[in-house]
């Protein structure tokens, strides 16, 4: 008898969500998303213009190669290279590890993206789950029955209204 208690006792519940779905469902979530999505677009499109900026010099530079002096292709040479150098470096200031996009992703999706997992904790201990796993994070769950997904819950949670899943 006290084997069979023992044994009932390990038993955890385990439940999902699917955070790619939740965050998709969240307006504040889309609306950062696509602030996001134009900042990237408004840099991709001065790295681009920048760019071009650059092969249009060198393209001038090897069009009249022959007839600068050794001095003058030294200097356009080195103000080519310039150009390039000052294009990483914005490259970096907007794309880098600590770049433009971190912050303002750290600024943007930081706060919904806690408010999402307080719902998830939220919702796990009303429902008496041990573990909840994410489904949309590649490697973690390879098989789950419906009826353990909370995503519905956190969206109710979080006050979002869902009639079904698209």
């Amino acid at each position: 008898m006290l084997c069979l208690a023992g044994a009932g006792q390990a038993q955890h519940r385990i439940g999902y969500v699917d955070t790619e779905y939740i965050l998709s469902k969240l307006p504040e979530y889309q609306a950062a998303q696509q602030r996001l999505d134009q900042m990237v677009r408004d840099w991709q499109a001065e790295l681009d213009r920048r760019r071009q900026e650059i092969d249009r010099m060198f393209e001038e530079y090897q069009a009249r190669e022959l007839l600068y002096t050794p001095e003058e292709r030294r200097r356009r040479r080195e103000e080519i290279a310039r150009a390039e150098e000052a294009l990483d470096r914005l490259r970096q200031q907007y794309f880098g590890p600590e770049g433009e996009l971190f912050r303002q992703q750290e600024t943007l999706l930081r706060p919904i993206q806690e408010r999402v997992l307080e719902a998830i904790e939220a919702v796990a201990r009303d429902q008496g789950y041990d573990y909840v796993l994410d489904k949309a994070a590649a490697p973690v769950l390879l098989y789950a029955p419906p009826e353990h997904d909370l995503s519905d819950r956190v969206l109710a949670e979080l006050n979002v209204n869902v009639d079904s899943r698209n």
